[in-house]
């Protein structure tokens, strides 16, 4: 007679195993790309920066270096035992008094002046340090005898002072009595330890090894231990050199430098956080195709309806429509409701200048920074997405000049050479005797900006035109013919010459939009002057913080686009 089977066995429970923390075995390779971007905008070259600065602004998992978490451990280990060791053998009470007998014998025969005799018996009783400086200046300092010894009082306060931090931060439980150079000793010996102990947690992080004191460390550890740290650290640095060359970043072994990878992978992350900030407010980043009357046809049809354009009809479709119709028979003649079009949509293409103000004004909060990063998303947006679009940068300051993408990033904002309230100058730039360096840089010429955006967009195949001109107020220099104006305060002529620099741009057909970034000296005559600018080429005044400058300028971007296909 057969048996059931009976089930059983082993019951295996699988511990110590979070699905939600478990690491994703393709997850991205940390960023080096975006702190040694950031420390370009920042100081406009990569010279400051050195591959030990790169490799501890980089973020490593810690899991992926064998050995690593039991080595750290081990290594704070010896150094708790070692701060252990030293607690369980001091005491501190005698050391503490004899610091106080030392400070109080300091000062207990001086006879100060008469006019400061109170003062310093308040100030020695009350142990305050900055009391009995003021005393020293008051005696007439090194000049004076008593102002001599005073100094002997300050060097025995100072040692008091951290004689008694080390017996209030630690707790010591031993019996042996400390004298007070040994005092000392010890107190720099446990800061030492604790500051090791943070290194070395800090790098059970991030695998930053360089944050660690190796000459410091070398003193408490045994020579093995330190070849196994040497050896992980050498690990880590040929990790980071892989990293960098798989991310564009190349070094000479003095100077780093940014390859057109790198470029791109910077562009990327900055348009991936831009979008993900449009998401939240439901923006789309794709077109929606319009379908009516435009240049490309798509190979959906519809119906033809009276004002559809015969040139998009489907001539196949609509011999089938009428053979259908006339039940296979041959018909003399097309009916109506046999034609059917192609749907069309419209592609068009944009050119846009953007007048990136590097004047002196820009160097407040870092404004030039955020400037940069959003010349660089558009940039990226434009190369990815739109490549029939033409985008150009010209740099605003004194003069304009028209700039590549790949110098965005090393732009910097111009130093002030002229600190006068009052500043009425004019420069005859004919004149070979003068050159641009012979200018103070460090003002504003929007007109020169505008009337190179004007000869950039001259020769576009687009009627799309527009200039975005991100700016952080009036401008205050203009040219008149070969005469170069420069004013501060801000002057009507400047103004009145911008203005009509716009309203030539709006007679060529080119759209003036002004981002107006928030400063701290921002006046109602900035917001009026934007408006009408930007009113004279029916354009728009967009005000911005300046970290939210990037995504303000992509968003208008895409809407312009969307505006166009509409």
């Amino acid at each position: 007679m057969a048996t059931e089977p009976k089930f059983g066995g082993i019951v295996h429970t699988y511990q110590k195993y979070d699905p939600v923390s478990f690491p994703n075995p393709s997850s991205d390779a940390p960023d080096l790309v975006s702190p040694a971007f950031e420390h370009m905008m920042h100081y406009g070259s990569l010279k400051r920066l050195t591959e030990e600065q790169l490799a501890r602004a980089v973020q490593i998992d810690p899991n992926q270096i064998q050995g690593f978490g039991p080595t750290m451990e081990r290594l704070m280990e010896v150094l708790e035992a070692r701060k252990r060791k030293i607690l369980e053998t001091f005491e501190t009470e005698s050391v503490t008094k004899e610091a106080k007998d030392d400070y109080e014998n300091s000062y207990r025969n001086l006879k100060p002046p008469k006019n400061i005799s109170e003062e310093f018996k308040k100030a020695t009783k009350a142990e305050q340090l900055n009391q009995l400086e003021d005393l020293w200046y008051k005696a007439g300092g090194e000049k004076s005898p008593f102002g001599n010894q005073l100094l002997g009082v300050f060097e025995s306060l100072a040692i008091k002072y951290q004689v008694d931090e080390l017996a209030s931060k630690y707790e010591f439980t031993g019996n042996q009595s400390l004298d007070v150079p040994k005092a000392l000793e010890v107190k720099a010996e446990l800061e030492k330890i604790d500051e090791l102990l943070k290194q070395l947690k800090d790098a059970m992080e991030n695998a930053q090894i360089g944050v660690i004191n190796m000459e410091d460390l070398s003193q408490f550890l045994e020579s093995g231990d330190m070849d196994q740290l040497n050896a992980l650290q050498r690990q880590i640095q040929e990790m980071i050199k892989a990293m960098q060359e798989n991310q564009g970043i190349d070094s000479d072994g003095k100077n780093l430098k940014l390859t057109p990878k790198a470029y791109k992978i910077f562009q990327s992350k900055l348009l991936g956080k831009i979008f993900d900030q449009l998401k939240a407010s439901r923006s789309g980043r794709h077109m929606v195709g319009v379908s009516g009357e435009g240049a490309v046809e798509t190979q959906k049809t519809k119906p033809f309806e009276f004002g559809d354009s015969l040139a998009s009809l489907d001539i196949q479709s609509s011999i089938v429509n009428m053979l259908v119709r006339s039940g296979g028979k041959m018909p003399e003649y097309l009916h109506a409701g046999d034609l059917v079009v192609n749907k069309t949509k419209n592609n068009p293409k944009c050119a846009t200048v953007v007048l990136l103000d590097m004047s002196g004004s820009m160097r407040y909060d870092g404004q030039y920074v955020n400037v940069k990063r959003m010349g660089l998303a558009l940039d990226g947006l434009i190369r990815s997405e739109y490549p029939g679009d033409r985008l150009h940068f010209v740099e605003m300051y004194t003069f304009a000049k028209v700039r590549s993408s790949s110098e965005i990033v090393s732009l910097m904002p111009k130093p002030v050479t002229v600190f006068d309230p009052v500043v009425r100058l004019k420069a005859d730039m004919s004149d070979p005797d003068i050159t641009e360096m012979d200018i103070p840089p460090h003002f504003t010429n929007i007109q020169h900006g505008l009337q190179q955006a004007r000869t950039l967009l001259a020769n576009s195949d687009t009627c799309n035109k527009q200039v975005m001109i991100v700016t952080d107020g009036l401008p205050t220099a203009h040219f008149e013919g070969k005469d170069l104006y420069l004013f501060y305060p801000p002057d009507p002529r400047t103004e009145a010459a911008t203005l009509k620099e716009a309203m030539l741009c709006a007679r060529e057909g080119i759209t003036v939009n002004v981002f107006l970034m928030s400063s701290w000296n921002q006046s109602t005559e900035d917001v009026q002057f934007a408006y009408k600018m930007a009113q004279s080429s029916k354009g728009r005044v967009i005000f911005v913080a300046g970290k939210d400058l990037d995504r303000y300028v992509i968003w208008d971007y895409l809407s312009r686009r969307k505006t166009i296909l509409g």
